[in-house]
This record gives structure tokens, sequence and C-alpha cells, in this order.
């Protein structure tokens, strides 16, 4: 089983449905509860280190 964020305030794109969106870190995606869509997410290793 893994942990789920619910996005609050956020519309999906493509359907426009308002909190409908829904975390899952652990597959490392973004899905909608509505249409289906889903977006994986990329994240910066390098983020916030300064050069």
């Amino acid at each position: 089983m893994t942990l789920v964020h619910v996005l609050e305030g956020l519309r999906c794109s493509v359907c426009h449905a308002l909190n409908a969106l829904r975390l899952d870190p652990a597959r490392a995606l973004v899905e909608c509860r509505e249409c289906g869509q889903s977006a994986l997410i990329l994240t910066d290793s390098d983020e916030g280190r300064s050069a």
C-alpha cells in the first residue's frame, strides 16, 4: 500500500476538476481521480544547492 496525498486547491489541466489530483510519491506520479490523466514527477537532485 502506498501513501497518497490529495493536492488541495489545484485543478486538473485536462478536465479542470478542482481537488481531484492526488500525489503518489512512491510511484512519482500525480493522477486525476476524475479523468484519469497522469503525470510523472521529475526531481532535481541539485535543487537548493549553490554552485
